[in-house]
């Protein structure tokens, strides 16, 4: 799908704002409500047109939602992320494609990119791992734009994931994101933000 570029730029709304950025919670408990599979259909294309570098799109996202895939999941976390990821109605695992530069010719005509990675295992590596990151962060907003709550998360055993899920090595986990409608009495109280001085500098 081709889209015009936006010639006229305005800041959003403070609701959207909001939903997005200054009221959006990272949650822990969650109701008993199905998340449409459409939804996380239309939060991932979101996702995808965020940029990357070389258009090189490395992030994969896998669903877990079954009771069958949660109990394969489950064995991978750590202790105090276990219960609230078995009650969410589903968790995505953010994970990176060692091989995404095959998909370069493709993904970027303009010109030999899929050469600057072959053979480069450290720049594949890090190009990887970099960009799928920023994907996941795209998706997390992405997630919220379509009115889902999420509650991203470490606290889980990479290889055990990776080996459960991706046993062909050619792609690797990065985070988890439990995803549904939060509970809100279950959040913790919100956390201080830096104030933009502490984090900022405009030289």
């Amino acid at each position: 799908m081709t889209q015009a570029p936006l010639t006229d730029h305005q800041t959003l709304s403070d609701e959207a704002l909001a939903q997005l950025f200054t009221q959006a919670r990272t949650h822990n408990g969650w109701l008993d409500r199905e998340v449409p599979d459409a939804l996380l259909r239309q939060a991932v294309t979101l996702a995808l047109w965020g940029p990357t570098s070389a258009n090189c799109l490395p992030a994969r996202f896998v669903f877990v939602r079954s009771k069958e895939a949660k109990q394969r999941l489950a064995p991978a976390l750590a202790p105090g992320n276990l219960d609230k990821t078995m009650a969410a109605p589903a968790t995505a695992i953010v994970a990176h494609d060692l091989a995404f530069f095959e998909h370069l010719p493709r993904l970027y005509p303009a010109t030999d990119a899929r050469s600057w990675f072959a053979g480069n295992q450290p720049l594949i590596e890090t190009t990887a791992f970099r960009n799928a990151t920023l994907q996941g962060g795209y998706f997390l907003l992405a997630l919220r734009a379509v009115g889902l709550d999420a509650g991203p998360m470490s606290g889980f055993d990479n290889a055990k994931v990776d080996a459960e899920f991706f046993p062909d090595g050619k792609v690797k986990s990065n985070f988890l994101i439990n995803i549904g409608y939060g509970d809100p009495a279950k959040l913790y109280p919100r956390g201080p933000r830096f104030a933009f001085e502490e984090a900022a500098s405009i030289l």
